[in-house]
């Protein structure tokens, strides 16, 4: 098909859908296989745009300022700081607030960041490097170190910014951010207090398949065919991408069509997010793996961890497991009746007084 448009150009050249990214069965790979025949991505990173493109109405309670940032590897990123009006010249507990896997500063994390910031927090959203306004080549590809490394560099930027006390800062992580929140706390000593919302393991579920279902087999072929795909974009000089994610083809799982319903309608559709229609590198779940990110969460203790997930959320086990895995203190929150994505953006459902007292308690 010939893009006819700069928007589904983006949608046809841009990575692996999340079926494709997290499956990883027989038939992912065929999937992956017939993929490597779509163009490859020129998408670059976008000039920051001072127009309020977000995906919820701006709250006139907050102050909002766009800024960059930059991490560990020298890659520049982008986020939007979020603060309380009439604060001026106090020091205030902070936020880094990253996710879902595959969006956008603009959905929910900014969301979260604004709702959190008319709390009385400094709040501060960004795009991961190589996603979104952030910087990094290729486009729409993820690491579990640089990705992990980003949520420090928020932290950075956080401790040294005139309106945060730097001794009470904390992390909120949502979906696949969730999981990579979790591995930079564990590591990063500064950060006081740690909550993730509807939290993927991505490196679990890219190597073990949903509910851990991938066979050894299927795990050998998955990165065989990845292995060899390395050698087609190094002949290329430039990666092949997936097909568009979130794109349903009828007989998708509930899951599927909850995150059709948000990333692909007005609801939350972006059209910087990689799943908004966008695609990953096809070799996207390689370094995913074979680094677990949840090694270390013991070592967050003692600082607090709020593990919040939805009752009836596909993703509820990788909380659960989590949880157990985690030393005190700790909690989890089940939101009775709630299913994954009604964590993105459903005010009536994300515990936001929850999240309040955790982080007025634990960054007092």
């Amino acid at each position: 098909m010939t893009p006819t448009s700069p928007d589904l150009q983006t949608r046809q050249s841009t990575a692996m859908d999340r079926r494709g990214l997290m499956k990883l069965t027989g038939a992912g790979v065929t999937a992956l296989a017939a993929a490597s025949l779509l163009p490859t991505s020129n998408a670059r990173a976008q000039t920051m745009t001072s127009d309020w493109d977000k995906v919820f109405p701006r709250d006139e309670a907050v102050d909002h300022q766009k800024v960059t940032f930059t991490n560990r590897y020298g890659i520049t990123l982008s986020g939007d700081l979020y603060r309380p009006k009439g604060r001026d010249g106090q020091r205030l507990a902070a936020l880094a607030v990253g996710g879902p896997f595959g969006a956008v500063k603009e959905q929910s994390s900014g969301l979260y960041a604004q709702t959190m910031a008319a709390r009385g927090f400094v709040a501060l959203a960004f795009d991961p490097s190589f996603t979104g306004e952030s910087g990094g080549e290729p486009r729409n590809v993820a690491s579990p170190d640089i990705n992990t490394e980003d949520f420090m560099a928020a932290v950075d930027f956080l401790g040294l910014h005139p309106s945060v006390d730097q001794e009470r800062i904390g992390v909120i992580g949502i979906c696949g951010w969730g999981g990579m929140a979790l591995n930079a706390v564990a590591a990063d000593k500064r950060v006081k207090a740690v909550a993730s919302s509807t939290m993927y393991d991505i490196s679990r579920v890219s190597a073990r398949g949903y509910n851990d279902s991938v066979t050894p087999e299927q795990r050998a072929q998955s990165l065989e065919q990845m292995s060899r795909q390395r050698w087609e974009d190094a002949r290329n000089g430039s990666p092949a991408y997936g097909p568009a994610s979130n794109e349903l083809k009828g007989g998708d799982p509930q899951f599927m069509i909850d995150y059709h319903a948000y990333y692909m309608t007005p609801r939350g559709y972006h059209s910087r997010a990689v799943n908004s229609g966008n695609a990953w590198t096809q070799t996207n779940p390689l370094s995913f793996m074979n680094m677990p990110l949840l090694t270390y969460i013991a070592e967050i203790s003692p600082r607090p961890i709020l593990l919040i997930h939805g009752e009836n959320a596909h993703s509820r086990y990788m909380s659960e497991t989590a949880f157990a895995a985690a030393a005190e203190p700790k909690e989890l929150l089940i939101i009775p009746g709630a299913s994954h994505v009604d964590l993105y953006d459903r005010l009536d459902v994300i515990p936001f007084d929850r999240l309040t007292r955790f982080f007025e308690e634990h960054l007092a």
